[in-house]
């Protein structure tokens, strides 16, 4: 069973309709909320677009330079269902995944494959004025389906993140969540940045694996913070 799959079909199974991922950009007043199944048809268009445009598969090392943000979620749930290893360095990777500020740090690296840049745009919109050969997420995710079957078994030792194996990740994803008292049903506030792969692995394994929905912080306003953890009803708060 592949990471995603691991971390997707309880929740699937259960109540897909509920929220999962609750997205707040407080620099653009942006919010989003996706439910599990609408998260699961983001991280398929995700992952078709990794598998059949750029032959991300078991093992495959890919670097993602990007912020805490739904469409981040998506893109690793999406790595994961291809087998992909999601590793810290770009200089180890094959394929890129970055925002638009770091375009030129991801082509620095000289990935084998190639750049994949993400607008992050609330609304859709792609990214114009790339250098040749950078892929527009944008652009391409949509013409994706929602659906994702992978060819093949990800088998539970193959690389996941940084190194660790599918089964070491979720096994670590379940422990992170004990410690950070993250439990099935809890709703959870975080402004952890997801700037290292630990915190990847505090603010969106560990959230998922624990069977609790997500909402994210992005340029969080401490003021608003109280008030938010009141009205979205969470229970934890990881900073």
């Amino acid at each position: 069973m592949t990471l995603t799959a691991a971390l997707l079909e309880p929740v699937l199974a259960g109540n897909p309709a509920r929220p999962l991922i609750t997205f707040y950009d407080d620099a653009t007043g942006e919010r989003i909320e996706l439910s599990a199944i609408t998260t699961a048809n983001w991280a398929a268009k995700a992952a078709n677009l990794l598998r059949d445009e750029c032959d991300v598969e078991t093992g495959t090392p890919v670097a993602v330079l990007l912020p805490a943000h739904w469409q981040t979620a998506a893109v690793l749930l999406a790595i994961w269902w291809c087998g992909g290893h999601v590793v810290a360095e770009p200089s180890e990777a094959e394929w890129v995944l970055c925002d638009a500020d770091r375009v030129d740090l991801a082509l620095a690296a000289e990935p084998a494959g190639g750049v994949i840049a993400l607008s992050l745009d609330a609304f859709g919109r792609g990214l114009t004025g790339l250098p040749a050969g950078v892929i527009d997420f944008a652009t391409e995710v949509r013409r994706q389906g929602d659906e994702f079957v992978p060819w093949e078994e990800v088998p539970d030792n193959a690389p996941a993140l940084a190194g660790g194996s599918v089964a070491d990740v979720l096994t670590d994803a379940h422990h992170r969540a004990t410690t950070l008292g993250v439990s099935v049903g809890d709703r959870v506030l975080s402004t952890l940045d997801w700037s290292s792969l630990d915190c990847v692995l505090d603010g969106l394994l560990a959230v998922l694996a624990a069977g609790a929905s997500l909402v994210q912080c992005r340029n969080a306003d401490p003021a608003k913070l109280d008030h938010r953890a009141d009205t979205e009803k969470t229970t934890v708060r990881l900073n």
